[in-house]
């Protein structure tokens, strides 16, 4: 069988899942999730449990109060942390688990509610639980089917659609998201922002309308910025000049531009960003524009400072999307 030929079969076994699955039950298992007082604590054995602990991390990292539970550890001690307020969810594609069985009836004793995500309804596992979803399953991708391939892969989609729904129904914020990832690439996404990037202060290429280009050209050259910021006597943004504008100055094979006074070979009116925009939003403006790699930064029309493209790209910032 082909790679193309397995892809295909995965497809079918999983359009079969998205088909029987029983939408109705998956809408009131989330009802419950949402309700729940304290934690949802996940479980399982084998592939089932690594699915389970995934979507318990994805669940506690998108707003909500989860964990994934052992069953061995909880039947050795740890079933200390289940209290009446929990909502406990057991992942097994047979609901034959031994492990999980012996576990469920001293869960129900301590009164939290038990869940349970398997692919055969009549088994001993969502007899036992207060609710159950089955996850239909034609068969295993595994040519044999024995190996946990396509049972997993549904056990993982449906704990993803459910995270996510549970994130809509509490309307956790891109905020509160940021505070949950405060590194890596997904935290600087969503947490750094412009004013932690920007050039500011006497670090600023600044000028005046009136003076010569052949004048300030030194502070283009020793600031290193890329460009010249006019501002008038208030410090207010009047205009930009950059190092493509003096090169296509330079192409016209005269000196007589060094004599020119910014106003007249200034870029009027040039786009801006404010500081508390987040920075890989001035990097989408500026590869948006394709010739821009830097931007002014301007509050209530006071020119605080100026980031770069090559700033951004240095801390290691990527253009990731995100809706």
């Amino acid at each position: 069988m082909t790679l193309i030929d397995l892809f295909e079969k995965q497809k079918k076994y999983l359009n079969f899942f998205f088909e029987n699955l029983d939408i109705q039950k998956a809408n009131v298992i989330l009802d419950v999730l949402v309700s729940a007082k304290n934690n949802i604590i996940f479980s399982g054995i084998g592939k089932s449990a690594i699915v389970a602990k995934k979507i318990a991390l994805t669940m506690l990292s998108t707003g909500s109060k989860a964990m994934f539970l052992p069953p061995i550890d909880a039947l050795h001690g740890d079933i200390a942390l289940i209290h009446k307020d929990d909502v406990f969810i057991a992942f097994s594609r047979s609901g034959e688990t031994g492990e999980l069985l012996k576990l469920i009836p001293h869960i129900k004793k301590r009164g939290a509610k038990v869940i349970s995500f398997v692919s055969n309804a009549k088994s001993s596992l969502a007899k036992q639980s207060d609710y159950f979803i089955e996850l239909p399953l034609e068969k295993e991708l595994c040519p044999y089917n024995l190996a946990p391939t396509t049972s997993t892969t549904i056990q993982m989609i449906l704990g993803d659609i459910l995270t996510v729904a549970l994130m809509q129904k509490k309307k956790f914020s891109l905020k509160e998201y940021a505070l949950n990832h405060p590194s890596g690439a997904i935290g600087m996404q969503i947490s750094l922002k412009v004013k932690d990037l920007m050039i500011k202060n006497d670090d600023l290429p600044l000028c005046s309308e009136d003076d010569l280009i052949k004048d300030v050209i030194h502070i283009l050259s020793s600031k290193k910025c890329g460009a010249l910021l006019i501002v008038d006597e208030a410090k207010k943004l009047k205009g930009i000049f950059t190092d493509g504008d003096l090169r296509r100055l330079m192409q016209n094979k005269t000196l007589d531009f060094f004599n020119k006074k910014m106003k007249d070979i200034m870029i009027v009116s040039p786009i801006f960003i404010s500081p508390n925009d987040l920075a890989i939003d001035a990097m989408r403006q500026m590869e948006n524009k394709k010739q821009i790699t830097i931007i002014p930064v301007i509050e209530n029309e006071n020119l605080l400072g100026l980031i770069r493209m090559h700033d951004i790209i240095q801390i290691g910032l990527k253009s990731l999307t995100y809706s």
